[in-house]
């Protein structure tokens, strides 16, 4: 019950990010660049903090080299922008739905450029899930409109930026140490992007940044990390499905945005390719080809 309880509230975080971006950016309290920096700047405090906190004082080196270390703060930088940007049309749950489907696509690619020998179950859910994206895309007929084309791309840029982060991030000893160099790093390109296109935020917007940075970025990573291990990486997998969801309802509750059929069925589709892929069918991927 308590690894339960630890990962709904995990899952709680991860879907509450995609509703401080849309409160801030709804009533103006802060513009997409402002809450992305904010963001990134609270989220490597929390986390220095933290490691400071476990370790006895702060590691400036995560042990990342190579590609990981260079590109490791690249992809954040572009998952916390394109977010930050996608969300200024997009709804709340809409947003978390491209995220998650691009985010598995991405993966799934990955396995195939690094050679995974991929089971038939895996290939059915990501085509299950693709189609779920695209349906979701497609152009609007009886009413049902498709989500913003801009807002979608930038969102499925930032699902590109988080696949690319944790693919290069597997297998790192001490993820929160790596996490909280990563984030630390990718400061200067939030702060850049804000410089270049400058917005306001007023004292609510800031506040909400700093909760999406501090609290369900950089405590909510720390707790993913505590109880992930305890998952396995299946069941750690299956339960992100209820990521959309959650953004869904807290949009529908809290920003009072509609829940459509579209969105309905696209969420389905998508969450159900997921299911499908991650459940059973691992037996064949582990060894790649040379």
């Amino acid at each position: 019950m308590r690894l339960f309880l630890l990962t709904a509230l995990t899952m709680v975080a991860f879907a509450a990010n995609s509703i401080l971006n849309r409160l801030a950016l709804q009533d103006g309290g802060a513009g997409p660049a402002s809450f992305a920096a904010i963001r990134l700047a609270s989220g490597a405090m929390m986390l220095a903090l933290l490691v400071a906190w476990r370790d006895g004082g702060l590691r400036w080196r995560s042990g990342a080299e190579g590609v990981a270390a260079v590109f490791g703060p690249a992809a954040l930088a572009l998952y916390v922008l394109g977010f930050s940007f996608g969300y200024v049309t997009l709804p709340a749950g809409i947003g978390a739905l491209i995220l998650f489907g691009g985010v598995q696509v991405t993966m799934f690619a990955g396995a195939l450029i690094e050679g995974e020998v991929v089971p038939v179950q895996r290939w059915a859910g990501a085509v299950l899930s693709l189609g779920g994206l695209f349906y979701l895309m497609w152009p609007a007929e009886a009413g049902a409109a498709a989500p913003d084309g801009w807002g979608a791309a930038l969102m499925a840029l930032a699902a590109l930026g988080w696949g690319i982060y944790s693919l290069i991030g597997r297998g790192t000893s001490d993820p929160l140490a790596a996490t909280a160099v990563n984030f630390l790093w990718a400061v200067p390109a939030g702060a850049l992007v804000w410089l270049i296109l400058p917005d306001g935020a007023d004292a609510r917007g800031v506040a909400l940044a700093v909760a999406s940075g501090a609290v369900t970025s950089g405590l909510g990573y720390a707790l993913w990390y505590q109880v992930m291990p305890r998952l396995g990486a299946t069941r750690a997998a299956v339960a992100q499905l209820c990521v959309p969801v959650i953004a869904i309802a807290g949009g529908a509750l809290l920003l009072s945005e509609p829940v459509t059929l579209r969105a309905t069925v696209a969420s389905a589709l998508v969450l159900g390719g997921v299911a499908l892929a991650n459940l059973g069918g691992r037996k064949a991927s582990a060894s790649p080809r040379r």
